[in-house]
């Protein structure tokens, strides 16, 4: 959930939790799954566009949750349960409908830049790709190391002491890990090479501008202090824009 710190006090740190079996297994099948879809719409392993974007999926999913397990390991054992009980409905569905539709741009980019070709976005864009993949990547572990709130669904984790975070990424954007989700997914197409899924993405923005319109109002009715944050922080995902 992408929300946000008053100056209050920071809750007692907690150890770094332990990686379960089942942790590991998750682990390995997200990574696996993504390059299964990708390399099956290639119809090919012979793609270097394709290979350097899964070196770059995996060193950076390991960063991520190595630094953000140092610095927030609460979260880090919060977001093991994908879909809490008392998330609201409206998100549940959103990001039911959501998976999927993420998990379709690998195999979209495979068959369109590899085995169709239906389009081409010329190889120079692909350091394009990769410079804003590690631009947003790096805006996501900076966002997670700090708020200890940022579960996978939208809810009022008022059992955690939920509280508003205004510090880093926060004080620019109030939903920063969803503006760095919509340039991971455009970076990903340019590394790929798809202008497919380059469209895709498009669907997937829409998406998260609606999850982000629906969880704003949720956290201005009923999060104590997000209110005035909101008048203070005015954008929503893009500073100028909304």
């Amino acid at each position: 959930m992408a929300n946000v710190s008053t100056a209050q006090p920071s809750p007692p740190r907690t150890p770094a939790p332990r990686t379960s079996t089942r942790e590991i297994i998750r682990m390995i099948v997200g990574p696996g799954l993504w390059l299964g879809l990708l390399f099956a719409g290639a119809g090919r392993f012979d793609w270097l566009r394709g290979w350097i974007c899964v070196i770059l999926f995996v060193i950076n999913g390991v960063a991520v949750r190595s630094i953000a397990g140092h610095f927030n390991p609460s979260l880090i054992e919060a977001r093991r349960t994908w879909l809490h009980k008392d998330a609201k409905a409206s998100d549940r569905i959103l990001v039911m409908a959501l998976v999927p539709l993420m998990l379709c741009q690998p195999l979209v980019a495979g068959l369109d830049a590899v085995r169709f070709h239906w389009s081409s976005i010329p190889f120079a864009f692909m350091y394009l790709g990769i410079a804003l993949y590690v631009l947003a990547m790096g805006v996501i572990t900076w966002a997670i190391s700090i708020n200890p709130f940022a579960e996978s669904t939208v809810r009022i984790q008022s059992e955690r002491e939920h509280r508003v975070i205004t510090s880093g990424p926060y004080c620019a954007v109030r939903h920063p890990l969803y503006a760095s989700m919509v340039v991971v997914f455009i970076a990903i197409s340019l590394i790929l090479g798809s202008a497919w899924a380059l469209a895709l993405t498009g669907l997937v923005a829409v998406f998260l501008i609606v999850r982000t319109a629906l969880e704003d109002r949720t956290l201005r009715r009923e999060l104590p202090g997000y209110e005035e944050y909101s008048q203070r922080t005015r954008y929503r995902l893009l500073p100028g824009v909304w």
